[in-house]
């Protein structure tokens, strides 16, 4: 990955009072902002994330967008309208108030050296950053940086583990267990967040960095024929249509999807699965999946078109997003479910409670949800009375959260103009 030309700032000043300042200049078009993030087709959350709102911010907004390091511009892309675009190194215009988003993988480590070197306001997507600092790390060879920001984070045990990371032993939870929040988000101006549990994570790791929680954007896909999808997918009108969504790993809880359509299986209930994405456990998935006699229950789509993704979601009668554990994230999968009118099962723990139970049923996280899962998809099966009440209760959930992606843009515009205040 390309470097910013920028000076870097191995450490942040100690954040001092705050004071308002005059808030973001203005143009004709309105406040200027100058917006980083991975962009389609990069497949992420978080580029998803800016195809979806970026139109409607460039209403409000005179936006520069950052072009990341190697991208290449997509043909016919109507989010890039009205926007103006930058090399990812370029400084700042006058007067722009930088939006940097942060998340935990690789494709953020431009946007991390950048807020390193120019400060800003940071959009934070997950509020684990282990991952990102290894990898910015690993990119940069610092790392005696990345030691000495794991110690200022963690203490002695941070320390330790920075020195296992880097020559490569580390733990499944480490991350989790060490989520490295302060060393990036100290630098920032303000954060960004999308629950009330990540909004006290930065508070209580950055006291003195302001933070604004605002609602995610995820708009409702255009849902096509359902009986139509339903007959696509091989679903007979007596069955109930299970559906996970995501980026296959071992923390989106597969294991425990499959355990629950087998136990289901036994118990009579029909039930057929969908599974959506990509990502190194699809391989895996496709032997557990022939290993279990599921073949004929489960069926494996791959990535989807935004236009096969809304037909799938509005077939489903439960969508399933049993994450754990968690970077922190506000799930775009299971507000996907909801603005589609699909409840959906989530882990019951964090951040994931801030949803409502009608909506997004909990089961107990990791394989204890098992039996939590199989008690909620016989309750829908049995009862079409449940089913009608449960998609209500979903639809008005994502409406009642203000997720809808205008006015997601203009709750986030307003807190970055309160934020860049202090700049």
């Amino acid at each position: 990955m390309g470097s910013s030309s920028a000076p870097r700032r191995d450490r942040a000043p100690t954040p001092g009072p705050r004071t308002p300042g005059p808030g973001p200049r203005t143009t004709d078009h309105g406040p200027r902002v100058l917006w980083a993030s991975p962009l389609p087709p990069t497949r992420s959350g978080v580029a998803d994330y800016a195809a979806e709102l970026l139109p409607h911010l460039a209403r409000a907004a005179a936006v520069v967008l950052l072009e990341p390091p190697g991208w290449q511009a997509p043909g016919a892309a109507a989010w890039l309208d009205g926007v103006e675009r930058l090399p990812h190194a370029a400084d700042a215009p006058p007067g722009a108030v930088s939006v940097l988003h942060l998340g935990n993988n690789p494709y953020h480590v431009w946007i991390a050296r950048r807020l390193r070197a120019t400060g800003g306001v940071v959009v934070l997507h997950d509020t684990v950053l282990h991952h990102l600092l290894v990898e910015e790390a690993a990119a940069d060879g610092a790392w005696e940086r990345f030691g000495e920001e794991m110690a200022q984070a963690h203490g002695a045990s941070g320390a330790a583990l920075a020195v296992a990371r880097r020559w490569g032993y580390s733990g499944r939870l480490d991350p989790f267990l060490f989520p490295a929040r302060s060393p990036l988000l100290r630098r920032a101006s303000g954060v960004i967040v999308h629950n009330r549990q990540a909004e006290a994570d930065v508070a209580h790791a950055c006291p003195g960095v302001p933070v604004r929680r605002v609602p995610l954007a995820v708009g409702a896909l255009p849902a096509g024929d359902r009986t139509a999808w339903r007959a696509r997918l091989g679903v007979g009108e007596a069955e109930l249509l299970l559906v996970h969504l995501g980026f296959l790993t071992p923390a989106k809880g597969l294991d425990v999807i499959l355990r629950s359509v087998a136990a289901l299986t036994r118990l009579g209930v029909p039930v057929r699965l969908t599974v959506v994405g990509e990502g190194g456990e699809a391989n895996a998935l496709a032997a557990t999946v022939a290993a279990a006699g599921l073949s004929e229950r489960v069926r494996s789509w791959g990535y989807a078109s935004e236009e096969d993704l809304g037909g799938i979601v509005a077939a489903a009668d439960l969508g399933l997003v049993p994450r754990y554990p968690t970077a922190g994230e506000t799930s775009a999968a299971a507000l996907r479910f909801l603005a589609a009118g699909t409840p959906v099962a989530v882990a019951g723990y964090r951040q994931f409670l801030e949803f409502p139970a009608a909506a997004a049923p909990r089961i107990a996280p990791g394989r204890a949800g098992v039996g939590d899962l199989v008690r909620v998809a016989a309750a829908l099966a049995r009862d079409p009375s449940a089913r009608s009440a449960s998609r209500n209760a979903a639809r008005q959930a994502w409406v009642d959260g203000g997720h809808e992606p205008r006015l997601a843009a203009a709750a986030l515009l307003t807190a970055a103009g309160e934020l860049a205040g202090g700049v």
